[in-house]
């Protein structure tokens, strides 16, 4: 993965500007088209007909013999996977699997409360149609979780009680704008036992009128012996057209190939706002590619969680001038500037246009 990442992040990087041009765009125009993936498409599995079901999402074309299993766990309301599609469809045409919990019948029941359980036993039953079913050898080793708004307060639950959940031990996770707002069901008083040998990565967006930064905040100074751990914080760029927004539904990654049909308000609002930019595949992207790098392979670990330029960079407008970049918070233990020149620059900058 760590040679596809490289040439994902320069393809994203490289720019070019004419005399001519007179509106400022975010470069480049993604799309997965343009992209190189080692694998072609994407074979859905429908598991989820119950609250505790799931999706599971397969690499095809070609098929592999074997791949690394990703637990993704969507927001409130976000039981269409189409919502974060372009990001499910980036992980696995790499070559993962991914594991999508539903983990809500409806937007009233379950509770929340009932969450943390369902998505629990999702995985359980994910675990158990991998080894029994056709598909490549599934590889549970070093799991990774990501988790957007009420998926975050989730998978920071099954983070602490793994064991309680019996489920496997997350050696990674990243929580986006994570929180509850008015509501407070499946939140814990405190996140101190977040494991100690846990990468954790906790990012937030600036304008988030929904759930704020209150939680992201809690979950990361309480978790203390944590030490690899970092905040990142995106902000808004109005610089060009369109500007770069900073509100909840940032991750939000539209692909209707993933449409299941269901139109809650989450999907309609999905459908209304969502659109792939680079706070993206510049940003939670690229963040979790190097998470995954970090808890995989053993590549990338300082870059992953330093808040050091190649990290908190998100690219270019057409004119040249960079994108506002993450702003990012990490442990006093790790500080960029302690990082060798080898290590700050283990993403791939940006390459000069020709």
């Amino acid at each position: 993965m760590s040679r596809f990442f490289a040439l994902f992040f320069a393809c994203f990087c490289f720019y070019s500007v004419t005399a001519q041009d007179t509106a400022r765009v975010a470069l480049p125009g993604f799309s997965f088209e343009e992209a190189v993936y080692p694998h072609g498409d994407v074979k859905m599995h429908d598991f989820a007909q119950k609250p505790d079901g799931y999706w599971l999402f397969e690499p095809v074309a070609p098929r592999p013999d074997s791949a690394r299993v990703v637990v993704f766990v969507h927001g409130y309301g976000g039981y269409n996977p189409m919502v974060y599609g372009g990001w499910i469809r980036h992980l696995v045409q790499q070559g993962h699997m991914v594991i999508y919990p539903r983990y809500q019948r409806n937007m009233v029941f379950p509770r929340p409360p009932k969450f943390a359980d369902h998505v629990a036993r999702a995985i359980q039953d994910a675990k158990e149609e991998l080894s029994n079913g056709d598909y490549p050898l599934a590889i549970w080793d070093d799991l990774v979780y990501v988790g957007h708004s009420y998926g975050g307060v989730i998978i920071s639950d099954l983070a602490i009680n793994f064991e309680d959940y019996e489920i496997p031990k997350p050696a990674g996770a990243m929580i986006c704008s994570s929180g509850t707002g008015w509501l407070k069901g499946g939140r814990l008083k405190d996140y101190g036992d977040m494991p100690n040998d846990l990468k954790l990565v906790v990012f937030v967006s600036e304008n988030d009128g929904v759930v704020g930064d209150e939680f992201s905040l809690k979950v990361f100074e309480e978790a203390r012996q944590t030490e690899s751990r970092i905040m990142l914080r995106q902000s808004a760029d109005p610089y060009g057209t369109p500007g770069i927004k900073d509100g909840h539904n940032q991750p939000y990654a539209l692909d209707q190939s993933f449409d299941t049909g269901v139109r809650n308000y989450t999907a309609k609002k999905a459908l209304r706002i969502a659109r792939i930019d680079p706070v993206d595949f510049n940003g939670y992207w690229k963040v979790f590619d190097a998470l995954m790098d970090c808890v995989h392979e053993g590549q990338k670990c300082k870059t992953a969680l330093c808040g050091c330029e190649s990290q908190t960079a998100l690219g270019f407008w057409s004119d040249g001038t960079p994108i506002k970049a993450l702003e990012a918070v990490v442990p006093e233990y790790l500080e960029p500037d302690s990082l060798t020149r080898e290590e700050a620059d283990a993403i791939p900058a940006r390459e000069d246009s020709p």
